[in-house]
């Protein structure tokens, strides 16, 4: 197949014939016949997702470009990079992960066994983000098609490119019996919501969330939500101030800091600030050169919106470091600013975008009351050499994830899941979770007819059955 060409955007409608009722119910017929149940098909599928990334990088890199302004390298590592480690994971384990799981069981009920087997829900929707509009949306999709469902794709309206391509891209390289994708606004969301799925996986604000939620309710669809929220990050005296420094730089201002794991806030004691300060100012110097905003290494905000809030939370404050901007390139560069407010909105909102709210606290105690105070977020960052710091921090915060010298790596690894808790998200995927999240784990008993011992349980009770009751009972 020819590489599309992503230059023509304008006029983008959805690629679904007929409306949502009548996409979701051919959908439903594709997974009644079967078709999506054997390891093969499910193989077969992640292969050729595999493929269309390989035969189709530099054209998917271009449109993200168009999107974003990202560098294709970035692309590249930040999103294809690891969507070809998600499938090949997946494929490498999945005929282990599907094999039923033996439950032991209660002597009083002997003879007899048990097991769990994952069986695919069906008709899965996923909504993608804007941010990593490959990963974001891709990623759930080797889930799905791991755990035998069909899907309901719909990428983000505010990627126009990356959606067009993925459109003309995912119906060659998939069973397009199986696998259809959405494109459009609120409102063509909106009709898609309103069709009864098996599950919904969305990632993207909470308010909008909260959206998805209510919709799913209505026909008690389960929900996977990624969502965000404010990640802090930690630096007490102990840590090398120059990794942590550069790490923070590179964890914030990648994607111009429009990532849900991205630090959103920075807390440390004056003394610790500093110093730290200045070494993450070089570090961002160091990433994107003397001038950011005119770097090709740098991204630009995804909109105007965006960028006017962004400028809008910077008003009145005088910036550590950084603070030029751009509104017609979209671009802000990498800044800083110190804040001594509680109620300032760079303190209540998420951020999302290339400016990191600092805080200065008297030590740790303050930091996890800080932080302990506020909605659990997705990821929680701690730079620190002790391990004691170490242990204080995993058992006095709840956060989706927590990690220690190092921002967003966490993402890379399968085998331990991505996910928030209350108001970050609800459900996790990666690995065997993402087959998880798209399954239904059933529990399978079987019982021998031959000997019966169930008429032991069965009045009139006997001395053995009231035995075995008195057993059941303790």
């Amino acid at each position: 197949m020819p590489a599309p060409d992503v230059t023509d955007v304008t006029g983008v409608t959805g690629v679904a014939s007929g409306s949502a009722a009548a996409t979701v119910a051919a959908l439903r017929g594709t997974f009644a016949s079967g078709i999506t149940r054997p390891v093969g098909w499910r193989l077969a599928q992640l292969d050729a997702l595999s493929r269309m990334l390989v035969e189709h990088r530099d054209v998917l890199e271009e449109a993200v470009r168009r999107d974003l302004g990202k560098a294709p390298l970035e692309t590249r590592t930040t999103e294809v990079a690891l969507l070809q480690m998600e499938v090949k994971h997946t494929r490498r384990h999945l005929r282990r992960w599907l094999r039923p799981v033996r439950s032991g069981v209660p002597l009083a009920l002997q003879p007899a066994s048990a097991s769990t087997v994952l069986e695919p829900l069906g008709v899965a929707l996923i909504i993608g983000a804007w941010n990593y509009p490959l990963l974001l949306t891709l990623s759930p999709l080797v889930g799905a098609l791991a755990a035998g469902d069909c899907a309901v794709l719909k990428p983000s309206e505010l990627a126009p490119a990356t959606s067009r391509l993925l459109a003309e891209l995912l119906p060659e390289a998939l069973d397009r019996r199986a696998v259809v994708v959405v494109e459009g606004g609120v409102p063509e969301t909106t009709d898609v919501l309103r069709e009864r799925f098996d599950v919904i996986f969305y990632t993207g604000s909470g308010r909008v969330g909260r959206v998805v939620m209510a919709a799913a309710a209505e026909h008690l669809t389960p929900v996977v939500l990624e969502l965000g929220g404010k990640c802090p990050v930690y630096v007490d005296a102990s840590a090398d101030l120059d990794v942590a420094a550069d790490r923070i730089a590179w964890g914030k201002f990648t994607n111009a800091g429009q990532t849900c794991v991205a630090p959103d806030y920075l807390l440390a004691t004056p003394a610790v600030l500093e110093q730290l300060l200045p070494k993450i100012e070089a570090a961002a110097r160091r990433m994107y050169g003397p001038a950011p905003i005119r770097s090709q290494d740098y991204c630009r905000i995804v909109s105007e919106r965006h960028f006017d809030r962004l400028t809008s939370l910077l008003a009145g404050h005088a910036p550590a470091f950084g603070g030029t901007a751009d509104r017609g390139e979209r671009r802000i560069a990498p800044t800083a600013v110190v804040v001594r407010d509680d109620t300032d909105p760079l303190l209540q909102e998420e951020v999302f975008g290339p400016v990191l709210p600092v805080v200065e606290v008297s030590g740790e105690e303050e930091a996890i009351a800080r932080v302990a105070a506020g909605d659990k977020p997705l990821a929680l960052y701690v730079f620190t050499a002790s391990a004691a710091s170490r242990r204080t921090w995993s058992e006095q915060t709840s956060s989706g994830a927590i990690c220690f010298d190092g921002p967003l790596l966490h993402l890379a690894v399968p085998g331990i899941p991505f996910g928030g808790v209350g108001a970050s998200g609800m459900g996790s995927y990666h690995g065997r979770r993402s087959v998880v999240a798209f399954s239904h784990e059933k529990a399978v008993f079987s019982k021998p007819t031959r000997p019966d011992t169930t008429r032991l349980l069965s009045p009139p009770f006997g001395p053995l059955g009231r035995a075995v009751v008195e057993m059941l009972a303790r």
